[in-house]
């Protein structure tokens, strides 16, 4: 089953720039150009590119925040381009930002995530139990009465994906969530959307620029200069060092110390993606010497 599909899918827009003799002009920028994909239904999906590359414009494109020029995306059989489905389409996506503060409105931590469904109409009794349950599955129950400007970068962010859980959507876009946090914070927030995403079977769709990250997804899909030009399981993607780079990505650091040994003539896998693994093949290595 299918939770997102995109076809042949543009998005051009115009920005005004200054020209050499100081006046303005209106540029058209093609941020998306073609792009179709598909995401499974309680999938793990990354989106990777530089910036720039048009991953976030894909992201908001889920979300209905910005409608295609040209092609279709689906999301859940609803496409977004239906005005009369443009509510529909947000309670069965939500989205996370990258700054949480931008998303917090409230000064008391369970009022913000109460903000959703008050504003869906659900009755008190249900908010009530809405919001205990989402503050659960989030593991910050016991901060409902804290004021979140209190709050840790990832204690924050996982507020913002409590508030999103409360409008009880099948899936959640995070546009590079974990980008201001420390690595305290990224580990809270990823081992939060990996427990929602095991154990409940809530889509993930996670726009990062940490490799990290992208390797534990179910697939990874590569853009660049507003097109999708490499996708496939995290293995299958991240072998292909020379080819990332080139789109101006890294790639995880066992990866590449792999790649590079394998140049001097190492016998390794191309598909090396953690610690583990290089211990794994190493020791295999050597017992054959």
């Amino acid at each position: 089953m299918k939770m997102v599909t995109a076809e042949n899918v543009c998005y051009t827009y115009w920005k005004t720039v200054e020209q050499a003799d100081g006046t303005s002009a209106q540029k058209e920028v093609n941020a998306l150009c073609g792009v179709s994909l598909s995401i499974e239904k309680g999938s793990f999906t990354a989106i990777l590119g530089h910036n720039g590359s048009g991953k976030s414009t894909f992201a908001k494109q889920i979300n209905a925040l910005l409608i295609p020029t040209e092609g279709t995306i689906w999301v859940d059989g609803m496409c977004t381009s239906e005005a009369g489905m443009l509510w529909e389409i947000r309670k069965k996506a939500g989205m996370v930002f990258q700054n949480p503060d931008n998303q917090l409105v409230a000064t008391v931590v369970e009022e913000d995530v109460a903000f959703g469904p008050e504003n869906l109409g659900m009755p008190p009794a249900d908010i009530r139990k809405t919001v205990e349950d989402s503050l659960l599955r989030v593991g910050m129950t016991e901060y409902a009465k804290a004021a979140p400007s209190h709050l840790s970068g990832g204690q924050k962010q996982r507020i913002a994906i409590a508030g999103i859980l409360a409008m009880k959507p099948d899936c959640i876009v995070l546009d590079e969530p974990t980008a201001m946090l420390d690595p305290g914070g990224r580990k809270e927030v990823m081992e939060t959307l990996h427990r929602l995403n095991k154990q409940e079977g809530i889509t993930i769709v996670l726009i990062t620029h940490y490799m990290e990250e992208a390797v534990q997804a179910d697939q990874v899909f590569v853009m660049d200069d507003g097109k999708l030009v490499l996708s496939g399981m995290p293995k299958e993607v991240f072998s292909q060092v020379k080819r990332l780079k080139g789109y101006g990505l890294d790639v995880p650091q066992v990866t590449e110390l792999a790649d590079a040994l394998r140049q001097e003539g190492v016998d390794l896998p191309a598909d090396i993606l953690t610690v583990e693994e290089m211990v794994g093949a190493l020791c295999r290595l050597q017992s054959t010497i």
